[in-house]
């Protein structure tokens, strides 16, 4: 074939190469304005008191000081909010993926009596507000009793109607001839939950796993109603305090915002650990 034949590769169009030009500058653009407030509260996190009042915005300390963390690991009750919201929110995270996935197998699998009224009553839960389920929801931690307790903060977070809702659908997408040949075999409903379906809903599990982390993590007003108690508060609480200015005096700009940096970090590396896995296991869940 001589050289006259082939076929000029087309280069691209002037309007298209300006057009994506001014789509990712765009992206660009917007990136920025999402990242510039967690980028100012790093950078005040390290200035002095008296700097962070004058130049608020600024990126780059004059003075670079480490006060504001030494001051609240050394001389605040930060390491006991942080002590506590890492327990509740582990023993919350736990439970809820237990309990959401066996909830979401039992409406997606066994056939029972008032099913549909309890997915109804499921997917009513999903459109009340929080709020509105505070004053009810201390009244039933006072009256059962486990207020200003560490069973008062974990106990009615560990059932979560949306995770319920997450794990119902992803279970009826499974085929239902993977569970009957392990059924053939003589395995009970449970064995086959735990050893064959549960495995295969991996990404779900995940994102359940990322879902009440950052809720029980970020949570706030459950944890006002349901203690009162020094010893019982959590980051959420102990921030929002900060930030009110009850725990101190003046601005404090670096204190407030280190721990509110700090408070970040967690639920930011477990994003970004799982998120990765959730692409991996979707790429391979469905085979043919």
């Amino acid at each position: 074939m001589s050289a006259t034949t082939l076929t000029p590769r087309r280069r691209p169009s002037t309007r298209r190469m300006v057009t994506t030009s001014l789509t990712y500058a765009v992206l660009v653009v917007i990136a920025l304005i999402y990242v510039f407030p967690f980028l100012i509260q790093i950078a005040t996190s390290f200035k002095t008191d008296a700097e962070a009042a004058q130049n608020a915005i600024g990126l780059i300390p004059q003075t670079w000081s480490t006060a504001a963390y030494e001051r609240l690991f050394l001389r605040s009750d930060f390491p006991l909010w942080f002590r506590n919201s890492v327990i509740v929110t582990l023993v919350v995270t736990v439970g809820r993926v237990a309990i959401d996935s066996l909830a979401g197998y039992a409406l997606a699998r066994l056939r029972f009596r008032g099913r549909g009224l309890v997915f109804a009553g499921l997917v009513g839960v999903m459109a009340v507000p929080n709020v509105v389920l505070l004053i009810p929801k201390f009244l039933v931690i006072k009256q059962v009793g486990i207020y200003n307790s560490f069973a008062g903060l974990i106990i009615p977070l560990l059932a979560d109607a949306a995770g319920i809702f997450i794990m119902k659908n992803f279970f009826e997408s499974i085929p239902v001839s993977v569970e009957e040949a392990a059924r053939l075999d003589g395995a009970s409903t449970f064995r086959v939950f735990r050893s064959i379906v549960l495995p295969m809903a991996t990404p779900a599990v995940i994102t359940i796993v990322i879902l009440s982390f950052q809720g029980s993590w970020n949570e706030l007003s459950h944890f006002i109603v349901a203690s009162q108690s020094p010893e019982l508060v959590t980051l959420t609480k102990g921030v929002a305090q900060l930030a009110s200015g009850q725990l101190s005096q003046g601005t404090q700009y670096p204190l407030k915002l280190a721990a509110a940096a700090i408070m970040t970090i967690p639920v930011a590396v477990l994003f970004f650990v799982f998120q990765r896995r959730i692409m991996n296991q979707s790429a391979g869940a469905v085979k043919e």
